[in-house]
């Protein structure tokens, strides 16, 4: 049977004796080094090579959260699988941890269920934890959410209002004459426009210009301020 060796880093001592003494318990767990402090464990990691399989890492250590900074270094410096321990479901940290390269986390009130997880997490066994799966989702969607705005904003900050409106009748299928005739302008200032989007938009046609501001929303975004401002009127 194959030995797992593991690391805990934890400050609360009492629960360090307990939890090593626990997991020595089992036949192929072995817990060859505990640590107390974040200073202890940044020399070991830049100090030595990995004589460990798993570390076991508290997300907070004297009242700071210094284990999710520690569970990158020790990913970078040893390779290792890092559990994270926590007291209570601190999904802030917990996904900071995971950022950081973090395998998978435990809730310390749960320990008897660590052996299991270990196991898992040293055969790359491990699968994310259900409320880390959504807080990561929602992550995604905010950030999906923010490369919205920041398109809305570079297309708002490149097109002219005029250039706005001729491409929703683009999108609308009208053609440049009927353009310059509902605009009382001329078909050569309807083309000079195109071009102006075209080049501000690196699109190969209007219709693909048309699109793209489609799909940002901008032209109901424009409908909407006609229509606020009609209503103060």
């Amino acid at each position: 049977m194959e030995t797992i060796r593991v690391l805990i880093v934890e400050d609360d001592l009492d629960w360090l004796r307990g939890l090593r003494a626990y997991l020595d318990r089992q036949p192929d767990l072995q817990v060859i080094r505990t640590l107390s402090t974040a200073e202890e464990a940044r020399e070991l990691f830049m100090a030595s090579e990995s004589d460990v399989d798993v570390v076991l890492m508290d997300i907070m250590l004297q009242d700071e959260p210094a284990g999710i900074g520690l569970a990158e270094q020790a990913l970078l410096a040893w390779g290792v699988k890092v559990i994270m321990l926590t007291s209570m479901e601190e999904k802030d940290f917990i996904f900071r941890s995971f950022q950081a390269g973090a395998i998978d986390y435990q809730i310390k009130s749960r320990f008897e269920e660590l052996p299991a997880i270990i196991r898992a997490a040293h055969a790359r066994k491990a699968s994310i934890n259900a409320a880390v799966a959504e807080q990561m989702r929602e992550e995604f969607r905010r950030l999906k959410r923010l490369e919205h705005q920041f398109k809305v904003k570079e297309a708002r900050d490149l097109i002219t209002p005029t250039e706005l409106q001729v491409l929703e009748m683009i999108d609308k299928g009208h053609t440049q004459t009927e353009i310059a005739n509902r605009f009382f302008i001329s078909l050569r200032t309807v083309k000079i426009h195109v071009g102006h989007i075209l080049k501000k938009l690196g699109s190969p046609s209007s219709k693909d210009a048309a699109q793209k501001m489609r799909e940002l929303g901008l032209f109901e975004r424009r409908n909407s301020t006609q229509t606020n401002d009609k209503d103060k009127d």
